[in-house]
């Protein structure tokens, strides 16, 4: 059993959020859900998921998790406005840790400095904001690089993006 983290803020695309922990809870694997405060409830943008997060990011450091996941939506543009958080995704690329990352879910990575000489993919609209980090970017369904970095660009991806997230923390 592995333990994930999950980086979270409000109007995240709710089922890039719901999709991924299923399929990591049926593996047996713990999500630990980390916001800006313990407890604070965070609302998907579709409205349809809403919960209360585990962990604010001061309670917690990377070297606690195994993985980390970071689900699209608006939710990575509002995190990487906030340095702990991309000091905390910036850690787990740093440390060769298995990192998830769909649609707009590399834009924290970005911030980080964590994905010049990678090949990725994500949402098209941050394409261009890929090339600038000097990142490789391909329009594939899941990009799996070093086997470290998992990327997908949309819910469409779903399926492919949760079987490799899954085969990485195999190994």
């Amino acid at each position: 059993m592995k333990q994930v983290a999950v980086v979270i803020a409000d109007l995240f695309e709710d089922v890039e959020y719901t999709s991924p922990v299923d399929a990591l809870k049926e593996e047996g694997h713990k999500v630990i859900t980390i916001g800006h405060e313990q407890g604070e409830t965070v609302t998907g943008k579709q409205e349809k998921t809403q919960f209360n997060v585990d962990k604010g990011i001061d309670q917690v450091h990377a070297d606690d998790f195994d993985a980390l996941l970071i689900p699209g939506g608006f939710s990575p543009d509002i995190l990487r406005g906030d340095d702990r958080f991309v000091a905390f995704a910036k850690a787990f690329m740093d440390d060769k840790k298995p990192v998830f990352a769909i649609c707009h879910g590399p834009q924290l990575l970005i911030t980080a400095k964590a994905i010049e000489g990678r090949k990725a993919t994500g949402y098209t609209s941050i394409k261009v904001d890929m090339e600038y980090a000097k990142a490789t970017y391909l329009d594939q369904e899941v990009v799996v690089d070093q086997d470290q970095l998992v990327t997908s660009r949309t819910p469409d991806d779903l399926e492919a993006f949760n079987r490799e997230s899954i085969n990485l923390l195999k190994k």
